[in-house]
């Protein structure tokens, strides 16, 4: 089923007339709803769309962090981030109800464990071809005998296992080990597939690299909640969500990061 398609169908059945009656707080009935403990945990990956250490002061900042910061003000609760290495870990999270509200790549089979919102973020997806390897074009990947690597059940991983004809994808269990391929040459792979913006500065850090032009498919980006939670949970993050893009939030979020291959979703 294309994305489109399942959208349509599983995305939150929340439709925002206007963000102007949003609440600052929740009723304590949703309050409980979306923050169970008495705080915010917000999951997200290690990754240039969501969050990542300052080297400087070992401080989590981007996205994920902004926006989860402040949908625990709205909410009148602490925030605690929740990192997990790789998406299938963060969707065991949402089962064993680890996490409250997750920032995610959406597609079926997440949406089958989780009530997402609407896209706050699109994400162009595409490709970093390692140094001395001479593929010049996006479509010079799919050839036989080139390898590419991907993160397991990333949204790359999706897409690309249902379209390649030729190629053949070379899956890692992390973002660290997907990057760390560039420089492995017992990995023997070619290129490396993940958002646009975490492709940008990993060739900043491996000379001779290069992001080729032109994108893989674009990816919905969302907020999500364990599937389960009250309905007031995925509602009130749903409302929050069309805010933070109309009231500009996200896109402050995205210059912040410095992020390139993103755009704010349009509303719904």
């Amino acid at each position: 089923m294309r994305i489109r398609d399942w959208l349509r169908a599983g995305v939150v059945g929340v439709i925002i007339s206007g963000c102007a009656g949003m609440q600052t707080a929740p009723s304590p009935e949703t309050k409980a709803a979306v923050a169970p403990t008495g705080k915010l945990r917000v999951a997200f990956q290690p990754a240039a769309i969501y969050g990542m250490k300052d080297s400087a002061t070992g401080e989590l900042k981007g996205m994920a962090v902004d926006l989860g910061k402040e949908l625990a003000r709205r909410v009148g609760v602490p925030f605690e981030p929740v990192v997990y290495a790789a998406p299938p870990a963060l969707i065991g999270g949402a089962k064993s109800g680890d996490w409250d509200v997750a920032l995610l790549g959406i597609n079926a089979e997440r949406a089958a464990v989780m009530d997402f919102s609407a896209p706050y973020m699109e994400l162009e997806q595409g490709y970093l071809v390692r140094a001395g390897v001479s593929i010049a074009t996006a479509s010079d990947v799919d050839k036989a005998g080139v390898r590419i690597g991907v993160a397991e059940k990333s949204g790359g991983d999706h897409y690309l296992s249902s379209t390649l004809k030729n190629a053949t994808l070379v899956r890692v269990k992390s973002f660290a080990e997907l990057y760390a391929l560039l420089g492995s040459a017992k990995a023997n792979v070619h290129v490396i597939t993940t958002g646009k913006p975490g492709l940008f500065a990993a060739a900043a850090k491996a000379p001779g690299s290069r992001v080729l032009d032109g994108r893989i498919f674009v990816e919905p980006i969302g907020m999500g909640v364990p599937k389960g939670r009250h309905a007031a949970a995925a509602a009130y993050v749903a409302k929050f969500v069309e805010e933070a893009k109309a009231k500009g939030l996200v896109k402050s979020a995205i210059e912040r990061a410095g992020l390139r291959g993103v755009v704010v979703a349009p509303l719904k």
